[in-house]
Formats: structure tokens, sequence, C-alpha cells
């Protein structure tokens, strides 16, 4: 049924819980998963030195490799043989998941609601609405 499945994580609870899903998913069809972090570089406009916008995106790519670690953390807990992919990557998340679709052929996004935000969106993050909009391939969004 899928052969490619996306996981978008940023360590957020939403997250936690796709990961869980998309294992579940890749253990039931024999797919594969990659996991993707983005290190989220709008944030960057405006600020005043290239040295603070380097020392924020160092700080921000190891959150990112830890939310990573976490996945591979999980599968290796559940003894499973599914493939999994880590991959980073920077700029938009929406625009990034939306362009690894493409590329990597994506049969199924699977993600959390919301992100680390500090507060959560009406009923799903921006990420995951904009993907669900505009991803040419099935999306599960977790709660």
């Amino acid at each position: 049924m899928y052969k490619k499945i996306l996981l978008p994580t940023d360590g957020s609870k939403f997250a936690e819980k796709a990961e869980k899903h998309a294992l579940f998913l890749a253990e039931a069809s024999g797919a594969e998963i990659i996991a993707l972090s983005v290190v989220e570089t709008s944030f960057s406009i405006g600020l005043p030195s290239d040295d603070t916008i380097f020392q924020i995106n160092q700080l921000l790519k190891k959150e990112t490799e830890k939310n990573l670690q976490k996945v591979e953390k999980m599968k290796e807990e559940c003894a499973s043989d599914v493939k999994i992919t880590l991959k980073v990557d920077e700029g938009s998340p929406a625009e990034v998941i939306l362009e690894t679709i493409e590329k990597e052929d994506i049969d199924l996004v699977v993600m959390g609601s919301s992100g680390k935000t500090g507060f959560d969106r009406f009923i799903m993050g921006s990420v995951a609405e904009k993907v669900v909009k505009a991803a040419e391939c099935s999306v599960l969004v977790v709660y």
C-alpha cells in the first residue's frame, strides 16, 4: 500500500505521537520512513548581525539533530526492521516538506497537528494546514 512515508518532526508532543503512527503504518505496509527535521530560517530576517544568525542556526541544528535521534531511538526500542532515513534541511518547514514529498516520491505524510510554537493553533498548526492543502499525497495529521 505505502512505499515511502514522510515523517516531519520537530520534537513536539504531537510529532512524537505521529512517530508512533508512522512506525506502525510502516511495519504494516513494509514502507520505509524518511524522518525530516527542518531548521526554520525565516526568523533571521532583520537580525542585527551575521554572527548572531550563525549562532542561532547552530543551536537550531543541534535541536533538529536531537529530534531525529528521538526517532532513531524509538525505532531501536521497537526492535523493528523498518528502514528509517534521517534527513535535515533548512528553510520554511511547509515548503521543505512539500519539496521532499515531490523529490522522494512520498506516498503518505504522517505529521503532528501543531509544532513547538508555545501555543496551539485553533485546530491545526499552520505548517500542517499548508501541507494538507498543497500535498499531492495522503496526509495523516495526528492530534
